[in-house]
């Protein structure tokens, strides 16, 4: 195999919502088209990839570095020794020349590379991305199912409790068991009249929200909520403080006892490392959120998945940020925890192939070869047009 050509492009996806954080009026993705030289029913395979929401698009980087040194390559230097695609020997090539550390959106670029010669790669074979991965990383067996939660909760312009609690409605109605909503975007006062809210939509059972934080609070602040909330018993309290504030995020689990989630914004194996080295994770309750397509891709996230099992945990403690099908895939072939969800949010980007069923909280990866992009009808008509 080798690849022919790559095209790369931005798309929007923003939105008028708000977290604590950061609004997403101007949110864009990058996309891009991996055409390689392989032909089935007359048309060449396409690998596809894109960046999960959160991050802008990288697509400069891509253009100007990484691209360049995946297409300037012979062919066989991205093959293995079956002469099949070999993601992680293109990843190599595109990781020449540049210095460690300073990962920032070079791994989003990557990221996004990662994606399409996975998808790619498992095109050729002719099979779904997590079974072609499951066969060559996995124990091949992989999960049918993946447990999925709504994440949602957003601040809106004039959006009220009723508008937060018919929303939270509307992900039961669509299979979910357990909604996500944002946090210390007001006082504590009005959070916890949010919380409270949708708590009473989930039949009085806490265990079934998560809260998310983004990363706004000080050390002062998050130990407050962390106060006020314990009473709740929450599925999951969520990127409390800076996510490079190893300290915070120890001392809040030494004193906040239900389970804390955080990593979807530690962007390498090394800063996920010093998390479980110095951020106080506790591997019987906590959660790990790297997301595959904004940290340098599947190639670095098994790279993490070896640390974690040195640190003594689970991949099921492992419940990647993003909302997307290309870590569905790698939850149901690396018997991740699970996988979030953005029902309707961040598209075309965000959610899983039109088919899909979200039923008891869990969603199947699909049977489509690759990544399914193909099943995602609006999303597909966007990135044929890169190459077409």
């Amino acid at each position: 195999m080798k690849i022919v050509s790559a095209h790369v492009g931005t798309i929007p996806i923003s939105s008028s919502m708000r977290n604590a954080y950061i609004d997403f009026s101007k949110m864009d993705s990058t996309i891009i088209a991996l055409v390689s030289d392989v032909i089935v029913d007359g048309k060449p395979l396409v690998g596809y990839g894109f960046n999960s929401n959160g991050r802008y698009n990288a697509s400069a980087i891509l253009e100007d570095r990484i691209l360049p040194r995946l297409l300037n390559a012979p062919a066989e230097d991205i093959l293995d020794d079956k002469g099949e695609l070999s993601p992680e020997k293109a990843w190599d090539l595109m990781m020449a020349n540049e210095k460690p550390g300073g990962h920032g959106e070079r791994s989003v670029a990557v990221g996004v590379a990662d994606m399409a010669l996975h998808d790619l790669a498992a095109k050729a074979a002719g099979v779904p991305l997590y079974r072609w991965i499951s066969e060559h990383y996995g124990d091949g067996a992989p999960d049918d199912d993946v447990f999925v939660y709504a994440a949602g909760g957003y601040y809106a312009p004039g959006k009220s409790l009723t508008d937060l609690q018919d929303e939270m409605r509307g992900f039961l109605d669509a299979g979910y068991e357990v909604v996500k909503m944002k946090i210390g975007g007001t006082d504590l006062k009005d959070d916890l009249e949010r919380i409270e809210a949708v708590i009473d939509v989930l039949d009085g059972d806490g265990s079934r929200l998560a809260v998310d934080v983004n990363g706004k609070f000080d050390l002062q602040t998050a130990l407050e909520y962390g106060r006020a909330i314990d009473p709740y018993g929450l599925f999951w309290y969520e990127e409390i403080g800076d996510p490079l504030d190893y300290a915070l995020n120890a001392t809040v689990s030494e004193n906040y006892r239900h389970p804390i989630a955080t990593g979807e914004n530690l962007f390498s194996v090394q800063d996920a490392r010093n998390l479980l080295r110095y951020g106080g994770m506790r591997p019987d309750r906590d959660y790990i959120q790297v997301d595959p397509a904004l940290s340098y891709g599947l190639v670095e996230y098994r790279r993490f998945l070896d640390v974690l099992k040195r640190h003594g945990w689970s991949t099921r403690r492992c419940i990647p940020h993003g909302g997307h099908q290309f870590s569905l895939h790698i939850a149901a072939a690396l018997k991740l925890g699970g996988n979030e969800s953005y029902p309707g949010e961040f598209q075309p980007t965000g959610g899983f192939t039109d088919d899909a069923v979200v039923s008891g909280s869990r969603v199947a990866p699909g049977e489509l070869p690759g990544i399914g992009l193909e099943g995602k009808s609006e999303f597909y008509s966007v990135l044929r047009g890169l190459h077409s």
